[in-house]
């Protein structure tokens, strides 16, 4: 069966219409019949049911499975299921893989063993590997079991690798040749594939050992006269592999830079033990990107938008508590300077302005930092210059947007004394928000950690207590 192509977003977003009115007009369907009684309606209720459920299924059928995980993810949990259960079994070891990591628990603790072994067996050695941490140990062993040899090792090797490495990331299924052949061997060959493994742009040339010896592109294969030898046309020179224990960030930067499709993964003897392809770095990049979005905001994970109200709590009571903290600290800072607020009151309407610019500001910073962190174009050896350069940045924008809002002080209240204030504050709660910036991420990063774990939260935090200190401070020397 030819598998359905995937859907562009406004298309996808049509399905996803499609299947939520469906569930709603069934639910709205059995509001009414539970509401009478008598064989009639029931006879009526179990028709429209069976309707609306083939409607469903039919429609699953027809999408791709990454599409049919889309909906799933944007469906709330007791729809989720029912969609779920109506998905076609074959289809099932994809999804699960397509899924977020947040979701795909909610649909496996629903599937039995049998289930869950069937569609486990569906999968290649690597995407397997990608599935095994969420399934049940007694399912793994089982599914382990039902493999041949080599896959078994296959799956066994890539579950032996860090999760940020290539190991994790990497294909077993390619096409090596060797280079003593012609390239009509190689054409004939080919042509006993059913199909080429997926992003196939090149062929490997081992020798009798799986050593590396060289790559074959198909366009070399086939603009050549079929009768040279495979040596002739390959490319042995300046080959770029990774090893498996490489830095899976790093090897995304390389896709990235060099417009890769595939690249071959060798060990230390350089045997060819695997491959990796775009379509894994894609997804190693969103991941990450994503992964760096939950961070900033202090999410320690990807969270299910339908989970349970308490693990959605687990997930982001930590930085709240933070943050309550450090809000409970920037109130004894106003607390400190009520007698100056009491006699002045415009400051209390200024205020927020000091504290919004420069929590604006420092999340810019930290969030350039941040990204010139993740693709390694930086590390802490370069805080000094880029300290210099921010504060820089930071200094201007304070002079400019500072006076602005000074001149609209006052104009407002008439008070030369207060515009200076603010701007004063302004441009020195800017350097406060730009050094912030530059430090956190590049310390954390110092010290181990991830330099975008509640980075925003910290910056905000910061900015907040120290811009309504100096503005506070500044207006209690200068205006009392």
């Amino acid at each position: 069966m030819t598998e359905p192509m995937p859907q562009d977003s406004d298309v996808l977003q049509r399905h996803l219409r499609d299947i939520r009115e469906l569930l709603s007009r069934q639910r709205l369907v059995e509001d009414l019949m539970h509401r009478q009684h008598g064989s009639h309606q029931d006879l009526v209720d179990t028709i429209t049911h069976r309707q609306t459920l083939s409607w469903i299924r039919r429609k699953l059928d027809r999408l791709h499975p990454a599409d049919i995980a889309y909906i799933l993810e944007a469906l709330p949990r007791d729809q989720r299921q029912l969609v779920w259960d109506l998905v076609r079994a074959d289809k099932d070891g994809e999804i699960l893989l397509e899924v977020s990591d947040a979701v795909r628990p909610s649909l496996i603790e629903t599937m039995d063993s049998d289930e869950i072994r069937a569609a486990a067996e569906t999968l290649d050695a690597d995407e397997l590997a990608d599935l095994v941490p969420d399934l049940p140990p007694e399912v793994v062993e089982d599914v382990l079991e039902s493999l041949d040899y080599e896959d078994r090792e296959h799956v066994r090797a890539a579950m032996s690798y860090p999760e940020d490495s290539v190991g994790a990331l990497m294909d077993f299924d390619m096409v090596t040749v060797r280079e003593d052949v012609t390239l009509e061997v190689v054409l004939r060959y080919l042509r006993r594939f059913e199909a080429l493994p997926d992003h196939t742009d090149k062929l490997i040339v081992v020798d009798r050992e799986e050593r590396l010896r060289g790559i074959l592109t198909l366009e070399s294969l086939l603009i050549n006269e079929p009768e040279r030898l495979v040596s002739e046309v390959m490319n042995a020179e300046s080959l770029l592999t990774f090893r498996p224990e490489d830095d899976a960030d790093e090897a995304a930067a390389a896709f990235e830079r060099y417009d890769l499709i595939s690249v071959p993964v060798i060990d230390a003897e350089r045997r060819v033990i695997g491959r990796v392809t775009v379509a894994d770095m894609v997804d190693r990049i969103r991941e990450e990107s994503e992964a760096e979005i939950l961070s900033h905001a202090g999410l320690r994970e990807e969270e299910d938008i339908f989970a349970p109200v308490m693990r959605s709590v687990r997930n982001r009571w930590a930085w709240l508590a933070i943050n309550l903290v450090t809000a409970f600290v920037a109130s004894r800072v106003i607390d400190l300077f009520e007698d100056t607020i009491a006699q002045l009151v415009a400051l209390a309407a200024l205020m927020p302005i000091v504290a919004g610019i420069g929590g604006n500001a420092g999340n810019q910073t930290i969030t350039m930092i941040v990204r010139a962190i993740a693709i390694g174009q930086v590390d802490p050896s370069a805080l000094w210059r880029l300290l210099g350069k921010e504060v820089g940045v930071a200094l201007i924008n304070g002079l400019i947007w500072g006076g602005v809002i000074g001149v609209i002080v006052w104009f407002l209240y008439g008070n030369l004394s207060l515009s200076l204030v603010m701007t004063a504050a302004m441009t020195l709660n800017l350097l406060l928000a730009a050094t912030a910036g530059v430090l956190i991420p590049l310390m954390r990063q110092r010290l181990g950690r991830d330099p975008a774990l509640g980075s925003s939260v910290m910056i905000t935090a910061l900015t907040d207590s120290g811009g309504f200190f100096i503005f506070l401070g500044l207006a209690t020397l200068f205006l009392l």
